[in-house]
C-alpha cells in the first residue's frame, strides 16, 4: 500500500492518481467536517478541501508519509471562511435541545434531560471558545490526532496546541462544574 506522500509524488506526472487520496481520506475529512457545519456545507467544504489540496499538491512535505494532518489543516482553513454557518448551527442546537427539553422531554427520564441541557450547556460554550481554542480541541477530541498532528494541521507550534487545549478544556470545565452548583442550590432551596 502505498504512502500519502507516494500517491501525491506519483500524482505530479499523472493527476488522477490524487483520487486514491480522496478515496482513502475523504470519509474522515468529511465526518469532522459535518460534525462543525450542516451536511450541505459539509459536502461543498469537502470538495473544497481536495481541490486546494490538489492545487497546493508541490507544497506538501513529501517527508511526512500521511497527509490527514495537511488535510484537516486545509479543511479547518476553509471551515473558518463558513464559519457563520458553524456559528448557526451551533445557534440552533442550542435553541432546539432547549425547546425539545421544555414539552417532550419532561415525560422522559430525568438522566435524558440532563444529558441534553449538558449538551446545550456545551454547545454554548464551544461556541463562545475562542478559534484557535475550538479548532484544536475539536480536532483532538473528535479526529483523534496528537498534538503534533494538530500543530501541523493547522500551522502551529506542538506548545501552543497544549495551551489552547488546555484553556479550552478549563473554559469546559469551570462552565460544568459552575452549572451543576447552580443545579445543587436550585435543588436544595
Amino acid at each position: 500500500m502505498s504512502t500519502d506522500s507516494e500517491i501525491i509524488a506519483r500524482s505530479m506526472s499523472d493527476p488522477p492518481e490524487f483520487g486514491d487520496l480522496f478515496l482513502r481520506h475523504a470519509p474522515r475529512i468529511h465526518r469532522y467536517i459535518a460534525r462543525r457545519t450542516d451536511s450541505v456545507v459539509a459536502d461543498d467544504v469537502l470538495n473544497e478541501t481536495f481541490l486546494v489540496a490538489f492545487e497546493k499538491r508541490e507544497s506538501f512535505d513529501q517527508t511526512i508519509d500521511t497527509a490527514l494532518p495537511w488535510l484537516f489543516g486545509i479543511a479547518t482553513n476553509i471551515l473558518h471562511r463558513h464559519r457563520t454557518a458553524e456559528a448557526r448551527t451551533l445557534k440552533f442546537l442550542e435553541r432546539t435541545l432547549v425547546r425539545e427539553g421544555s414539552d417532550e422531554e419532561t415525560q422522559q427520564c430525568d438522566a435524558q434531560l440532563d444529558a441534553q441541557l449538558r449538551v446545550h450547556e456545551l454547545a454554548g460554550k464551544l461556541r463562545s471558545l475562542k478559534k484557535g481554542d475550538r479548532d484544536v480541541l475539536l480536532l483532538f477530541a473528535w479526529e483523534d490526532l496528537s498534538y503534533e498532528q494538530i500543530g501541523h494541521a493547522l500551522n502551529i507550534p506542538t506548545g501552543t496546541v497544549r495551551s489552547r487545549l488546555n484553556r479550552a478544556r478549563r473554559i469546559l470545565r469551570d462552565a460544568a462544574d459552575s452549572k451543576e452548583g447552580n443545579r445543587e442550590r436550585f435543588q436544595v432551596a
